[in-house]
């Protein structure tokens, strides 16, 4: 019975024992995957580089090691690791540059151009392996128990984590900067710490990304009452020279390109108002159909002075949507406007709009030369024009100033291939069906 009873508990402890180290090994592989999914996160080399000194100051190489090593040879790090016959070589970057002896668990990637290592002590397996020999030595049912239910908990709380973080993690590289992992319950381990390193790197990138949003409202409300003076001027200007000579030539394409000037202030100040997120003050019902013919009914002069036939499909029916009537009006009147300018003559733009269960699907769409899929991303940012299109008017606003009303009205914008030409389409949820990011 005794036998029988030994061999029991040595049974269960080694079955215990080989579930918590596979249990921590992964817990360490885990950790090493998130930690280079949080440098992938990160916007540019630059970001990498500052992180990873930022983090060397504080990280302990027996416990782990960072290195990331640039094309020119520049590296960072609290660590220098070499290949060697055994696998890598770790020296300390400290004045006595002595080697650092152990076992690790390493994970070397690219990111952003450089080489990045991760190594994380295996100190914890060790640790392991002697607590289990101290109660193999020293076993009871009771210890054994606690031994076994400690491992189970300990197992499922880091499961529990590495999802949370997995979850948060994935927010981010969507876009999601207010995303955060937010403290742990419980004891502050491995995973809480890169939980909150986490954290501190969202709120940098969110932080960074509205003060780039933010430098653009700044430069076009700081110029846009001296460009204005300079408007004024040249209309003084105007006045004062002979209307067929030389100089009045000049004047006017001065004022042309003030006024052009003026307009794309005009545009980033309302770009910025849109993701500042106050228009949504004024939301109430609007119909979308009814908006979209009065906007073909507008442009149809437009269309037939320049050659193009602007065809429309468009229910008769109200269909409503949340939101603010004027702006909702500037994404028609930016996405048709676009297809006239940058189609040729003959070419024919349609306007679309089909309701769907809970949504309604608005689309322009144009048989011109259309946009690479390589550029469509492209063209919704600021300023951002395609190389055939620099020498047609505009200034490269009209897309980002549509893909941030649709995002204040939590649509969502899509460019596809029309085959030929460009297709616009934005869902927008109708009135009553709540708000589907919510």
């Amino acid at each position: 019975m005794a036998a029988l009873f030994a061999l029991i508990s040595l049974t269960s402890l080694a079955v215990t024992y080989a579930i918590v180290r596979e249990n921590t090994v992964q817990a360490l592989r885990a950790t090493l995957e998130q930690e280079v999914a949080g440098f992938r996160a990160l916007p540019d080399t630059a970001a990498v580089v500052t992180f990873v000194r930022s983090q060397s100051e504080t990280a302990s190489p027996e416990d782990r090691i960072l290195s990331y090593v640039l094309p020119g040879g520049l590296h960072v790090g609290n660590t220098a690791l070499t290949s060697n016959e055994d696998g890598h070589s770790a020296v300390s970057f400290d004045d006595d540059a002595r080697d650092i002896d152990g076992d690790y668990f390493v994970l070397s990637t690219p990111v952003h151009g450089g080489q990045l290592t991760i190594a994380l002590s295996a100190e914890p397996l060790q640790d392991l392996r002697e607590a289990f020999l101290a109660v193999f030595l020293f076993s009871l049912i009771p210890t054994t128990l606690i031994v076994v239910g400690g491992g189970v908990l300990l197992a499922r709380r880091s499961v529990h984590r590495l999802n949370r973080i997995d979850t948060v993690l994935d927010r981010l590289t969507t876009g999601d900067y207010a995303a955060r992992v937010a403290p742990m319950p419980g004891r502050a381990d491995d995973l809480t710490r890169i939980g909150a390193r986490i954290d501190k790197m969202a709120a940098v990138q969110e932080q960074q990304i509205s003060a780039l949003k933010q430098v653009s409202a700044d430069i076009a409300h700081d110029l846009k009452t001296p460009i204005q003076r300079v408007s004024v001027l040249l209309d003084q200007l105007r006045d004062k020279v002979r209307p067929d000579g030389g100089a009045a030539s000049l004047v006017d394409r001065a004022t042309a390109e003030t006024e052009g000037i003026v307009r794309t202030f005009q545009a980033l100040l309302q770009i910025a108002q849109v993701e500042g997120g106050s228009p949504k003050q004024r939301f109430k019902p609007v119909d979308i159909a009814a908006l979209a013919r009065t906007f073909c009914e507008l442009y149809e002069p437009s269309a037939e002075e320049t050659g193009h036939a602007l065809t429309r499909d468009i229910p008769h029916r109200p269909i409503l949507v949340n939101g603010e009537k004027s702006l909702l009006g500037q994404v028609f009147a930016n996405l048709i406007e676009n297809a006239l300018r940058h189609t040729p003559t003959g070419t024919t733009v349609s306007v679309g709009v089909a309701p769907q269960a809970g949504t309604v699907r608005v689309s322009v769409s144009d048989t011109g030369p259309g946009i690479p899929e390589a550029e469509r991303k492209n063209v919704l940012r600021r300023l951002y024009r395609l190389e055939h299109s620099r020498t047609t008017p505009g200034n490269g606003l009209g897309l980002s100033l549509v893909a941030a009303i649709v995002e204040m009205h939590d649509g969502d914008l899509v460019l596809e291939d029309n085959a030929p030409g460009l297709r616009a389409v934005i869902t927008f949820q109708t009135a009553g069906t709540g708000n589907a990011r919510a």
